[in-house]
């Protein structure tokens, strides 16, 4: 290419962004953010990885590949792995379960529907702060309103240690999370189900299908675009759990709780090595995106 073809292009677009130029002057502000904030954060954050940044020491020595090799052998972070994939194949699956068989009761012409919805999708709007506080009194091992039914039903003959016990913390916690998810996708799978034409249910009882028949065979197919959305959602949300980690068991009991995001908190703000949570950091991004490939993937090949 020559010089004077680059030259006659950067013109063309200098003239094209100058008679845009009250465009871009409102798009700035925003632009400016998402540089400073996002853009170079990312890049910062990169750099980070292949250095020894302490905050605290002064000296922040350039050390290569070493953060990525301390954390394939570090044990801990394997533990939130485990953790973290545990979280997301409990509660993601579950919240859209419940979430699905609410939003089909909820499309019945019942009595009171619109206040039963409203009720179902106020957990979301409730700040996981609270919530999990909530929650976390809840499970309160002496005093706590769980323990008490069950013992007054004779479900359990001595409190149990929700939080406490390495057995049950999980498990704990990925219930309240599903509390607090359910309402979203009830609302998703509710306009979604409101969008299946009338008709396919029709003819399908035209053919003599039953309700599980319709249900299979049309509801879900129908629904597909929603699952994956609440899918590929879920997974991104669950691979940052921390709210309620942090307020309910502080990675506890024995590191059984401590999720990804729980060790890249503890590894920046507690320990202060920031190459080091950088790196962890990243780790979490490529999970991600590998996930989020994989099923976008198989959606579409589903859909072919």
């Amino acid at each position: 290419m020559s010089t004077a073809t680059v030259e006659t292009g950067v013109r063309r677009t200098a003239r094209l962004i100058w008679r845009e130029r009250s465009a871009y002057a409102f798009l700035a502000p925003g632009l400016i953010l998402f540089s400073i904030f996002t853009v170079f954060s990312l890049g910062f954050a990169f750099y980070l990885t292949f250095r020894e940044w302490n905050i605290l020491e002064p000296e922040k020595p350039f050390i290569g590949l070493q953060n990525y090799r301390d954390m394939i052998g570090d044990e801990d972070f394997r533990r939130s792995v485990i953790n973290t994939f545990y979280f997301t194949g409990a509660s993601v699956p579950l919240g859209m379960s419940v979430g699905l068989g609410v939003a089909l009761l909820l499309n019945q012409p019942l009595r009171g529907r619109t206040v039963l919805r409203t009720l179902y999708f106020l957990p979301v709007v409730t700040p996981f702060v609270v919530a999990a506080i909530v929650w976390k009194w809840l499970y309160n091992g002496d005093f706590g309103p769980i323990n008490y039914y069950l013992l007054k039903t004779h479900l359990i003959s001595e409190p149990l240690l929700w939080l406490s016990d390495k057995n049950l913390a999980m498990p704990a916690v990925v219930l309240m999370s599903v509390w607090t998810s359910v309402g979203f996708s009830m609302v998703v799978y509710l306009a979604a189900l409101q969008g299946v034409p009338a008709e396919l249910y029709e003819s399908a009882r035209i053919d003599g299908a039953g309700a599980w028949a319709r249900f299979r065979y049309v509801t879900l197919p129908m629904l597909a675009p929603s699952t994956l959305f609440l899918m590929v959602m879920g997974i991104i949300g669950s691979f940052q759990v921390f709210t309620q980690i942090y307020i309910m068991t502080s990675g506890g009991p024995v590191n059984r709780t401590s999720t990804m995001v729980y060790y890249i908190y503890e590894s920046a703000f507690k320990f202060y090595e920031m190459g080091y949570a950088s790196t962890l950091a990243y780790a979490l991004f490529v999970l991600l995106l590998v996930f989020t490939v994989i099923q976008l993937r198989l959606y579409r090949r589903a859909d072919l």
